[in-house]
C-alpha cells in the first residue's frame, strides 16, 4: 500500500508524519534536521514515495537527501497553501498532516524544485549582489557622517583626489574612525566583486543563452545569468504574460459583477527577477528600442509605472529569446526543422518561489 509523508521543516527540527493510501496517520513525530534522524523515520520506504514539505528556510538539504535516496520530492508554495494557513487547529503536527494528506488527494500548489546546478549559481549570483549592497551601505555611511559635519563634494568621493578630500576633512576621532572603518572594508570588498564578475562575465559568455539575452538593451552578464537562474526552465511558461505573471510584474485585478478594477503589480515570484529587470529597465528606457515607448508612458502614468512597463516589456523579449533557443536546440537535438513557437508549449504546472 502507498504512503505519503508530509514534512514540516524548520531550521533545526522538522515534523514528519506518514500517511497510509487510507488516510490514516501511521506516524507524526518530531525530529533533529540531518541525514541519519530523517533516514531512521523514513528510510524504509519504498522508493519513489512522495515527499511533501513547505519551501521554508533551509530546504536545501532535504531535496538533496530525498533525491538521492529514490524518494519524490514535492515542494509546497507557501503562500498558497490555504488548507494550513487557515486551519483553526495549528501546530507542526497538524501541518505536517495536512501536507501528507493534501499530497494523497493531489491538491498540493506545487513550486518547481531547481535543479542543483541552478541553485548553485543562484547563491553565488546573491552572493555577489549582496556584497555590492554592503558595499553601497558602507558609501552611504561616508556620505552621512560627511554631512553631518556640514561637508560635501559634487565629484566623487572615491577617486583618488576623492579619498584625498576625505582624509582632509577636519573630523572628530570617532566620525573618523567610521570612514577609516567604512574604506578599509570597501577596498576589501573590491577584489572578491571583481573576482566574482569575472567568473560570472566568463560563464555568461560560455552560456549560449547568455548571449542571446545579452543582444537586449540593458541586460549585461550579470542580468541576463539572473534571468536564467531565477526563471529556470522556459517551457514551465506557457506564454510571456504567465511569465511576467509569476515574476510579479503584472497588475493586479479586482472584480465583482461588472467592475473591474486594475491596481499596482503583485510583487509575487522571484523579487531577485524584478530587481535585476528594473536594474536592467534604467539603461533600457534610454535606448532607441523603448525610448519613445518609455516617454509616451511616462507622460500619461508617470516614470515609476514607465518603468515597470519597459521591465515587463524586456522580460516578454527575453521568453521570446529563450522559446526561439530552447525549440532551436531542441530541434537540432532530433533532426527535424524548428516548430511553430506559438503551438505545441508546455503548460506550467508549478510555481516557484525562489527562496
Amino acid at each position: 500500500m502507498s504512503v505519503y509523508v508530509g514534512i514540516d521543516v524548520h531550521r533545526k527540527r522538522s515534523q514528519v508524519a506518514v500517511v497510509g493510501e487510507d488516510g490514516k496517520v501511521q506516524l507524526n513525530r518530531n525530529v533533529v534536521n540531518g541525514q541519519e534522524p530523517m533516514l531512521r523515520l523514513i528510510g524504509a520506504l519504498p522508493a519513489g514515495t512522495a515527499v511533501a514539505f513547505e519551501a521554508a528556510y533551509g530546504w536545501g538539504w532535504l531535496v538533496n537527501l530525498l533525491e538521492d535516496y529514490g524518494f519524490e520530492p514535492h515542494m509546497v508554495h507557501p503562500l498558497r497553501c490555504k488548507a494550513i494557513a487557515s486551519a483553526r487547529l495549528k501546530n507542526d503536527k497538524v501541518d505536517a498532516a495536512i501536507l501528507a494528506q493534501l499530497l494523497r488527494a493531489d491538491l498540493l500548489p506545487e513550486a518547481w524544485i531547481a535543479p542543483p546546478q541552478v541553485r548553485q549559481l543562484r547563491a553565488l549570483l546573491r552572493h555577489r549582489a549582496s556584497l555590492v549592497r554592503l558595499g553601497t551601505q558602507l558609501r552611504n555611511r561616508i556620505h552621512a557622517v560627511a554631512a553631518d559635519h556640514g561637508y560635501d563634494r559634487a565629484a566623487s568621493y572615491w577617486t583618488g583626489p576623492g579619498r584625498g578630500w576625505l582624509a582632509e576633512l577636519d573630523l572628530p576621532p570617532a566620525s573618523r574612525q567610521i570612514v577609516t572603518d567604512c574604506l578599509a572594508f570597501i577596498d576589501a570588498l573590491a577584489p572578491v566583486v571583481a573576482r566574482l564578475d569575472g567568473e560570472l562575465r566568463r560563464r555568461a559568455n560560455a552560456d549560449p543563452q547568455a548571449r542571446v539575452l545579452m543582444t537586449l538593451p540593458g541586460i549585461g552578464p550579470f542580468t541576463a545569468l539572473v534571468l536564467l537562474a531565477e526563471i529556470g526552465d522556459i517551457t514551465r511558461f506557457a506564454s510571456a504574460r504567465k511569465l511576467a505573471s509569476w515574476a510579479g510584474l503584472t497588475p493586479t485585478v479586482r472584480g465583482s459583477d461588472l467592475t473591474v478594477r486594475h491596481g499596482h503589480i503583485s510583487k509575487q515570484g522571484s523579487a531577485w527577477l524584478r530587481w535585476v529587470l528594473n536594474q536592467a529597465a534604467q539603461t533600457a528606457k534610454r535606448s532607441p528600442e523603448f525610448a519613445a515607448t518609455y516617454a509616451a508612458i511616462t507622460r500619461r502614468r508617470g516614470k515609476q509605472i514607465a518603468t515597470i512597463a519597459i521591465a515587463r516589456k524586456l522580460l516578454t523579449r527575453a521568453y521570446h529569446l529563450l522559446a526561439a533557443a530552447q525549440a532551436a536546440q531542441a530541434s537540432a537535438a532530433t533532426g527535424n526543422a524548428p516548430a511553430d513557437q506559438g503551438n505545441g508549449r508546455q503548460t506550467p504546472g508549478t510555481l516557484d518561489p525562489a527562496a
